[in-house]
């Protein structure tokens, strides 16, 4: 005797995306703790040291998180007014901000001594870092200037005012001392280098740039403003490489993860993004409760902070792998095993009936009506609608669908409208759902016409029908509108011009149309 067929569900089940080794990767991160700070979170940075801590700068003060405990270690206040863009030198002793007192302050990490105050800009210090040689910070503000301090003598040394907006952005190059990069809300981007005090490129962003970033070659940089990410390579004198749009609100930071091969944008649109650097291809997405402000990863991925608008401190910390699960430990017992008998046994297989699920049972009884009963019970019909359609489908198939409806009374002839009208609109189950509602109608015209609840619902199902079909032909004629669009831009730019006039084809389109 031949097994049963199952009932196939799969054909309507929602389409989800592929497992990568990126969505596993990521995927490994425990449920994120969440710290709440004073204000909104503007930067956050790890430290390149061993101890990897991260700091959140936040209101008038900047912390010092330790990433393991995720408490705050050390807690720099010397700030009068609101600090911005705290970040560590490359031994993670020394830590330089910014802020509203228009100062640059130079911290000792360990024992939380303000060392050094750079005095000169006229306007709030929205970011500020260490040169690669350490003895310089580079300083990104709100006067539109841009200026190398010098830690020894606490003196400016450079002073670059070529923008003609506020310069909230900036980076020092990784591979040379010299190189600056420094991005306005003018929407440009100018890179300096300080031996000859000369302007080397600028680039137009399009947008205010929020946030600029050297790749680790130091000859390709990226910029971020609007929702947009650009690529340009710095070699060949600022030519635009690659443009990557994924967010729908402003991108506000970026993070380099994954050694490098990874990149990460943090937006308003509350998203993280996580790019394969090589194709710029999007391969992950982080959600957060609020606009994300602020994004750092440690080395080896192993915590990833978000800092949003709302004062929310994110932290994400990567799940050990060495645990191994009960089930595990089981499989490998040899408790009632004798370590010296020979393994004579000889395995049978035994043949496993698959389970059944309740519509199965009852199709393979040819209990059609208790078929479908059993796939309009509330949880079902709420949690697996493509389930009871299936079922619906398979009624159909057998045509045993009017039987299944059969000798209803009032109450299941309402729950079955009910779900009709509450699924129409799902094209996974439009089809299946307009030949079931006419065989519907077909065994219950009459009493439809003399019960006032059906009729009701009988209307209600005709008007979903009715938006359904003034949807489908204000979508078909602006598919046809698309196509005379694009055909008359074809033979605009096709050489030589064509003798017919553009967009001829189009007119002659005739999408078919919709039946009910």
């Amino acid at each position: 005797m031949g097994t049963f067929k199952k009932t196939n569900v799969d054909v309507y089940k929602k389409s989800r995306s592929k497992v990568t080794p990126d969505t596993l990767h990521w995927k490994k991160f425990d449920v994120p703790v969440l710290v709440k700070e004073f204000g909104p979170v503007d930067y956050i940075n790890f430290s390149p040291a061993e101890s990897h801590y991260f700091a959140v700068t936040c209101s008038v003060r900047v912390q010092i998180y330790n990433s393991i405990t995720k408490l705050v270690q050390k807690n720099l206040n010397r700030f009068q007014e609101t600090a911005y863009g705290g970040s560590f030198r490359s031994d993670g002793r020394l830590l330089c901000a910014g802020g509203e007192e228009t100062h640059v302050k130079l911290f000792d990490v360990s024992s939380k001594s303000l060392l050094r105050v750079f005095r000169g800009h006229t306007s709030a210090v929205h970011r500020c870092f260490f040169t690669l040689a350490g003895t310089q910070i580079a300083s990104f503000s709100d006067d539109k200037n841009v200026c190398l301090w010098d830690i020894p003598s606490e003196k400016a040394i450079l002073s670059y005012g070529e923008h003609s907006d506020y310069v909230r952005a900036g980076a020092t190059s990784p591979v040379s001392p010299e190189i600056i990069l420094s991005g306005s809300y003018d929407n440009t981007v100018h890179m300096y280098d300080t031996r000859t005090q000369a302007r080397l490129l600028t680039v137009d962003h399009g947008c205010p740039v929020e946030s600029v970033m050297f790749l680790p070659t130091g000859g390709v940089f990226l910029t971020a403003g609007g929702t947009e990410i650009r690529m340009w390579d710095a070699l060949a004198s600022g030519r635009l490489r690659a443009r990557i749009s994924q967010h729908h609100k402003t991108i506000t930071c970026l993070a380099l993860a994954s050694g490098n091969r990874r990149l990460l944008s943090g937006s308003l649109d509350r998203h993280v993004k996580i790019y394969d650097i090589a194709t710029f291809q999007a391969v992950h997405t982080l959600h957060y409760p609020a606009a994300v402000l602020g994004l750092g990863v440690s080395a080896g991925d192993e915590t990833v902070v978000a800092g949003m608008v709302d004062g929310l401190v994110s932290i994400s910390q990567r799940q050990e792998e060495t645990r191994s699960t009960k089930r595990e430990r089981r499989k490998v017992s040899n408790r009632f095993v004798a370590s010296e008998s020979p393994m004579v046994d000889t395995v049978v297989t035994e043949d496993m009936h698959p389970l059944l699920a309740k519509h199965d049972t009852h199709l393979r009884r040819f209990e059609y009506s208790k078929a479908l009963d059993s796939v309009l019970v509330p949880y079902v019909a709420n949690k697996n609608p493509h389930v009871t359609v299936a079922v619906m489908q398979e009624l159909m198939r057998r045509k045993g669908l009017q039987s299944a409806l059969a000798s209803r009374d009032e109450k299941s002839l309402l729950n079955i409208l009910r779900f009709v009208i509450r699924n129409f609109s799902d094209d996974r189950f439009t089809s299946v759902l307009v030949d079931f509602s006419n065989v519907l109608l077909d065994v219950y015209e009459e009493r439809v016409v003399e019960n006032v609840q059906l009729r009701k619902m009988v209307d209600m199902l005709a008007k979903r029908v009715s938006q359904e079909e003034r949807l489908v032909q204000e979508l078909t004629s602006l598919q046809g509108c698309l196509l005379m669009l694009t055909s008359a831009a074809t033979c605009a730019s096709s050489a030589p011009p064509p003798t017919r006039a553009p967009g001829l084809e189009a007119l002659s389109y005739c999408p078919k149309q919709l039946h009910y």
